[in-house]
């Protein structure tokens, strides 16, 4: 810590207070997306390295521990042809070491409906947390999800079929693994 002999000037106090402060948001603001990646890439490590063992959860659909709502998670999406989650306003309000947030988010999920047809489901609302800074780092201790909104309509995509778009998959086959890729090639 800089200060004047022994003593600590107060302006570097309060400059790292809010350096501090905003290190610990920034992380807190990582936990959401790492969230929303293990849910699109199925990828159920990353979700769950998110929270920590004694979390809990209250979704509604989905009420309970962290490896339980992990499994629940993968369950309900792995019969989905695609799923697309975005986060919206992210706020937190840091209380020491422990922090509450509200993110707002829309996940889209392709879906095939009871007659063989793709629909699209888009479900939108809020996440409620409660996050907890453990030996320097931060994971969720509680959330829950609120819906505000949601649609259920026939697949719109259609025109795109043989574009030659490269599509989203699932871990390890998306392009974010294949890191190799990301050079340009070689003339």
């Amino acid at each position: 810590m800089i200060g004047i002999g022994r003593e600590r000037v107060p302006e570097m106090e309060a400059t790292e207070d809010l350096t501090q402060q905003a290190l610990d948001k920034l992380a807190i603001m990582e936990l959401p997306a790492r969230y929303m990646r293990g849910l699109d890439r199925l990828d159920r490590d990353l979700l769950r390295a998110q929270f920590w063992d004694d979390a809990w959860m209250d979704y509604g659909i989905y009420t309970g521990g962290a490896d339980g709502f992990a499994d629940f998670c993968m369950e309900a999406l792995s019969s989905h042809v695609r799923n697309h989650h975005i986060i919206g306003q992210n706020l937190v309000e840091i209380d020491g070491d422990q922090a509450y947030g509200e993110v707002y988010f829309q996940a889209y999920h392709r879906i095939v409906g009871e007659e063989g047809e793709e629909r699209d489901v888009v479900i939108a609302g809020r996440y409620v947390d409660r996050y907890q800074k453990r030996a320097g780092i931060w994971k969720f201790a509680y959330r829950s999800e609120v819906v505000d909104w949601a649609r259920d309509d026939p697949a719109a995509d259609a025109f795109l079929a043989g574009s030659g778009n490269i599509w989203g998959e699932r871990k390890p086959d998306d392009s974010l693994y294949q890191r190799d890729a990301m050079k340009r090639p070689a003339s």
